[in-house]
């Protein structure tokens, strides 16, 4: 993932922002006792997570669903799905693994959300044969995707199917840099019961905007492939912790890297501390012996 990436990370200010003044009484007002955690990487392809597969693994996917619990669905992005390659997905994972497909980008990048009524529903029919394993499906904007286009967002937003749920990523600065246009997007996102996508990538620290909009967290996080990666993840736990003390229901956490094979190690290294400060019981994912440190 080379969005946000920036050549030296030791120049990068890492500490996490304050929550966004709403972020509380979202969690207060909308939340409750219980937290549902799922953590997962972007790929489970064996060339990324090279060193991560034992020997003679012959199925990919079917392996990497006994280590986690959720993958962030890429795939997705770069092709329409059809029902017949959810349902194959879908049977290789056990009952409480869950999918986060990524709308097509002939959606997002290519038509720019415009006239995609239709396009998104069959993308929502065909994601829908996940049936229980359908964590939450997420909607990415294009770098230039800015503010002047958000009547084009407002609609996708109104219409998409209630029965999905859905998540949205702003990757332009323009979104961030106005108070008014920001607020509206949130507040929308509230209304539809939309969940805003926080990312925590180095090279774009504007959008870390520690913005709630439902009791999900909904954290796409991008390591540097430095030490600081592990500082970082230590900060999300403590911030976590406090999310659900104030009412938190789901995380859903997927660990990226510029050079994906540590994101196993990082994931392994992140549901251990989260095991120990939520009382969970996890699966850490398995170190193979091909596996290092990369710093």
């Amino acid at each position: 993932m080379k969005f946000g990436q920036v050549a030296d990370p030791s120049i990068i200010d890492f500490t996490l922002p304050e929550d966004h003044p709403a972020t509380k009484e979202v969690l207060t007002t909308l939340g409750g006792k219980e937290l549902e955690v799922y953590i997962g990487c972007a790929k489970w392809n064996k060339t990324d997570l090279k060193g991560f597969y034992p020997k003679g693994t012959k199925d990919e996917l079917t392996y990497y669903a006994t280590q986690f619990n959720a993958i962030e669905l890429n795939a997705t992005f770069y092709g329409m799905p059809d029902k017949a390659q959810i349902v194959t997905w879908k049977d290789k994972t056990p009952a409480d693994f869950k999918f986060f497909p990524k709308l097509t980008n002939s959606i997002s990048h290519f038509k720019r959300l415009i006239n995609v009524k239709e396009p998104v529903l069959q993308f929502c029919e065909a994601i829908s044969n996940f049936d229980q394993k359908l964590g939450m499906a997420f909607l990415q904007l294009h770098d230039n995707f800015k503010p002047k286009d958000f009547e084009r967002l407002k609609i996708v937003m109104s219409e998409f199917p209630e029965q999905i749920p859905l998540a949205i990523e702003l990757r332009n600065e323009e979104w961030f840099a106005n108070p008014q246009v920001f607020n509206e997007f949130t507040s929308l996102c509230e209304q539809y019961n939309i969940t805003n996508i926080l990312v925590d990538t180095a090279g774009r620290r504007d959008m870390l905007h520690m913005r709630l909009t439902t009791p999900t967290a909904f954290i796409r996080y991008v390591g540097a492939n430095a030490e600081s990666d592990y500082h970082r993840l230590d900060e999300w736990v403590e911030r976590i912790v406090e999310w659900k003390k104030q009412g938190l229901t789901h995380l859903y956490f997927f660990v990226h890297q510029n050079i994906e094979l540590a994101s196993p190690l990082l994931s392994a290294y992140f549901t251990e501390k989260l095991n120990t400060a939520l009382g969970l019981n996890l699966v850490i994912p398995a170190k193979q012996e091909t596996q290092t440190k990369l710093f």
